[in-house]
């Protein structure tokens, strides 16, 4: 039975793998009974093969999230297909939004026009939540030096109610990430050579110029920074969607 106590259970298991490298982190995560049941939840985006990649070394059957918000590049569903092939990953689940669902709120896909928020709700986050509801933690591949609200990222974190969000890669380096892709020889997702340092939807992604910030692409041209899926809880702050 784990710990009802979200906050010591983060604290526990953050002074545990304290000084742990990250593939550590993510080797014990996996099986640590303070975690429970665990889930990896990738993009399949710019960086996302490095983690991708850890748990192929450690854990090939481990369940995968893919959000598949229908709106996705279609270089993205591409490269998921081929990276879950080459890395020999047995549980990838793609996931998303159901057709009433979307026929209810976006029936003209142009939700994303004038609420980027619920749209991110509505593709992302509700398909998420709804997947992860049999899972007591779930790994991410954020990290401290992608700035805003990750600038303290510890490995562990708890997100109210009932789960942990684990984030091995934390305390890596822009360089780090680069430097495991090419030690690794893994394959770069290819909209990277086309100026898209952060992937995320085709309609709300742009390519970064030379000295922008590597998620300038992202939002371009609002204050959003976030799709929602890394809100405490899950939820997204403006624009939900109506019920």
């Amino acid at each position: 039975m784990l710990d009802g106590n979200l906050d010591s259970r983060a604290d526990r298991l953050n002074d545990r793998y304290r000084h742990h490298a990250a593939i550590d982190v993510l080797r014990r995560a996996v099986s640590d009974p303070d975690l429970g049941r665990v889930a990896l939840v990738s993009s399949f985006g710019a960086e996302s093969v490095v983690l991708l990649h850890m748990v192929s070394v450690v854990a090939p059957g481990l369940p995968v999230l893919f959000i598949d918000t229908q709106m996705l590049f279609p270089e993205t569903l591409r490269y998921q297909r081929e990276v879950s092939a080459r890395l020999g990953l047995t549980d990838v689940r793609v996931i998303g939004a159901g057709d009433d669902s979307v026929a209810r709120h976006d029936p003209d896909g142009t939700l994303h026009k004038f609420s980027p928020d619920a749209c991110c709700d509505l593709r992302k986050t509700v398909p998420l939540e709804a997947a992860l509801s049999g899972f007591d933690a779930w790994i991410t591949g954020r990290k401290r030096f992608q700035g805003g609200q990750r600038l303290s990222l510890d490995f562990f974190e708890p997100e109210p109610p009932a789960r942990l969000r684990v984030n091995p890669l934390a305390h890596w380096r822009a360089e780090d990430v680069q430097d495991y892709m090419i030690e690794n020889r893994l394959p770069r997702h290819p909209l990277v050579a086309m100026g898209y340092p952060s992937i995320g939807c085709a309609p709300c992604t742009s390519p970064v110029k030379p000295g922008e910030d590597p998620r300038a692409g992202r939002w371009r041209g609002s204050d959003k920074t976030e799709c929602g899926i890394h809100f405490i809880g899950g939820r997204i702050v403006r624009g939900k969607v109506p019920a």
